[in-house]
């Protein structure tokens, strides 16, 4: 009986709230993400500033999202050769690099547009790589029991500073230069990086690089994996398609709310503050759905609140009726978010899943210029509302078709 209990208390996994390689990689993460609000607000003000073009801004904007679509696969073969901690560990080094260079070149006036670019793409590269080896690393410093909580914890804090953050950088670039601001980013960058030092990925769980190996190849196998594993391939086409949804809304939205609900430049910043709020709430009921619920179940449900937050949206006639049903879409979004992560770090081969993950997310980032193009042409020519109700048909779909599929067993 004695031996049984001991055997017993060695599988209680260790709580999250001791378990230090978590609490360092959180800690890291949440810091570099307050100095990141920083960034975001500080480099397209001064694109503007030397530009005055939106052309520029957008264009610095679209840079953002290059990684994920045509370095997706390969950042996940890069993250599957080399251990995860000294991925992570030369990401964030990358980051400070290019992160300084920008202070450097605006504290000597020599800043061209071409320079923010450049660097941004690094920053951008850099950063996506970082995450996936998080993502990748995750199923290492944590149970399999605790990944859905991992991921909500991480995801709350990120979604509460998106809500406060942009306020807080606004603030600061009123009574500080561009370069004191972004060098509050780089600090957050060197805590990252010192953070990272301190996580400690098991010996056994290492990778071992493929000597054998080719690019081609090992590129093939995360393919193969991702179209081969049902449980992971069908939330992943899912997923596709609600990006396809919410990129057809993004790009009209502000034009929408400035343009013909006549809101002003605070009133659309209050809107997505309130947005951000249905985030936070969905990253804290995670976990009481999980008890009463599986995971397939509360994936599919919630493309049925995606339909109704759509719905509301096109009739949605003041600003903040406009930040509430964003609202009840980003509830949603987070947790549909946690669900998906969870499950493929799951049911993902360790040795594959940055492969996994960079060939989903570069399928996942495709749509998303497709449908800002659609959006763009359709609100030149037609309203914009019915535009979101075409946005709660495509969410109908999937919660119909998920909702007879097996998928909605997964437990």
């Amino acid at each position: 009986m004695e031996i049984n209990q001991v055997k017993l208390e060695k599988e209680v996994p260790v709580s999250l709230w001791r378990n230090k390689n978590f609490l360092f990689l959180w800690g890291g993460s949440t810091v570099q993400s307050i100095g990141l609000q920083m960034y975001i607000l500080a480099v397209p003000l001064l694109i503007y500033s030397m530009t005055e073009s939106a052309l520029a801004m957008s264009t610095m904007r679209a840079i953002d999202f290059f990684p994920n679509i045509f370095l997706g696969i390969i950042a996940g073969v890069l993250v599957d050769r080399v251990n995860r901690k000294t991925m992570m560990r030369w990401t964030s080094l990358i980051s400070i690099i290019a992160s300084l260079g920008m202070i450097l070149l605006l504290l000597s006036n020599t800043m061209q547009v071409w320079h923010l670019y450049i660097l941004g793409f690094i920053l951008s590269s850099a950063g996506y790589t970082f995450g996936n080896a998080q993502h990748s690393a995750m199923p290492q410093i944590v149970s399999k029991e605790q990944l859905t909580s991992a991921n909500a914890k991480l995801s709350f804090v990120g979604t509460f500073i998106q809500t406060v953050g942009p306020g807080l950088a606004g603030m600061l670039l009123s009574i500080l230069t561009t370069a004191s601001v972004l060098s509050i980013y780089l600090v957050s960058l060197i805590i990252l990086f010192i953070c990272v030092q301190f996580v400690q990925v098991p010996e056994k769980e290492r990778l071992k690089t493929k000597q054998a190996g080719s690019w081609r190849l090992e590129i093939k196998e995360g393919w193969n994996e991702l179209f081969r594993n049902k449980t992971l391939l069908t939330p992943t086409i899912a997923i596709i398609f609600t990006n396809l949804a919410m990129s057809l809304v993004i790009g009209v939205l502000v034009f929408y709310a400035a343009e013909q609900l006549h809101a002003s430049e605070k009133e659309i910043g209050l809107m997505f503050s309130i947005s951000s709020l249905g985030g936070l709430l969905g990253a804290l009921a995670v976990k009481p759905l999980r008890r009463k619920f599986n995971r397939g179940r509360i994936f599919t449900g919630f493309f049925l609140v995606d339909v109704v937050a759509m719905v509301l949206l096109s009739l949605a006639n003041t600003w903040w009726l406009l930040g509430i049903s964003l609202a009840i879409r980003t509830f949603s979004t987070v947790i549909s978010n946690i669900i998906y992560l969870a499950i493929r770090q799951e049911v993902t081969p360790n040795h594959m899943l940055g492969r996994v993950a960079g060939t989903a997310s570069m399928f996942m980032k495709l749509m998303l210029p497709l449908g800002l193009f659609i959006a763009g042409i359709w609100a030149e020519w037609l309203p914009v509302p019915p535009l979101f109700l075409f946005s709660a048909v495509i969410f109908l779909a999937l919660f119909i078709w998920l909702s007879r599929h097996p998928f909605r067993k997964v437990e």
